[in-house]
């Protein structure tokens, strides 16, 4: 809207107003003659509630309008009925405010005591032995060479791994990941652990969640912190 219009709108508003309290003033003082008799109080609350059943024709409005009795009850009416609406709408407010408490609360008591799959299931151990294995090694300056390693399997499910590392493997961080290729780029499951070596032989134990996969044929790699060069095995997941 306009500003000069919005301003001319409240101006007038401010005088309707202005006008009605001087009418009301004048009724209440019994400056006023009003014609016929007092309606009925159904009608003054009709009036009150501004209901469309009632004509501005009717004569009974014309005499509620000018006599001092009819408009002292009027007004109390109207009071009584905004304040009932104003009772209403809190009330309103309050059940909607108390109803998403209570949502939120039931929600979070829901969230946390619904039992996480992956905390509350025992993984499965598994053992995948490439102390003599041969490896598809992956780095941007070498191509990937054949291996003789039959597959390894590991079931569907949530799977503790603890893998023997092929012969001279070096100590330390090691990242795990089953793939759907010779990438890491994204990976099925993955996993960090750092290895424990006994009589030069380094083992690593990571947790891979294969719940979600097919079954099917895939790599299972390894990566050195330091080396960063990824060695792939044939996998297969049953």
């Amino acid at each position: 809207m306009d500003l000069k219009l919005r301003w001319f709108s409240n101006a007038e508003d401010r005088l309707d107003a202005w006008v009605t309290r001087q009418h009301q003033e004048r009724v209440l003082e019994g400056r006023t003659a009003p014609v016929g008799p007092c309606p009925d109080e159904a009608f003054l609350e009709g009036i009150a509630k501004q209901s469309k059943q009632i004509a501005l024709s009717d004569p009974r409005v014309d005499h509620a309008a000018n006599c001092p009795v009819c408009m002292g009850r009027m007004l109390e009416l109207q009071s009584q009925y905004q304040a009932g609406r104003r009772r209403l709408v809190f009330t309103v407010a309050v059940g909607c405010y108390l109803l998403i408490v209570a949502a939120f609360v039931v929600v979070s008591w829901r969230g946390a005591n619904t039992p996480h799959l992956t905390d509350n299931m025992a993984a499965i151990p598994a053992t995948i032995d490439l102390w003599n294995a041969g490896t598809l090694r992956s780095l941007p300056s070498d191509p990937a060479q054949p291996s003789p390693l039959q597959s390894v399997s590991l079931p569907r499910a949530l799977v503790k791994v603890t893998i023997i590392l092929p012969r001279y493997s070096r100590p330390g961080q090691y990242t795990v990941a089953v793939t759907r290729d010779q990438t890491v780029n994204d990976p099925l499951a993955q996993g960090n652990a750092t290895s424990i070596g006994s009589d030069d032989r380094e083992e690593v134990s990571v947790d891979l969640d294969l719940r979600k996969s097919r079954p099917g044929s895939y790599f299972l790699s390894t990566t050195h912190e330091q080396d960063q060069a990824s060695y792939y095995y044939p996998l297969q997941i049953k």
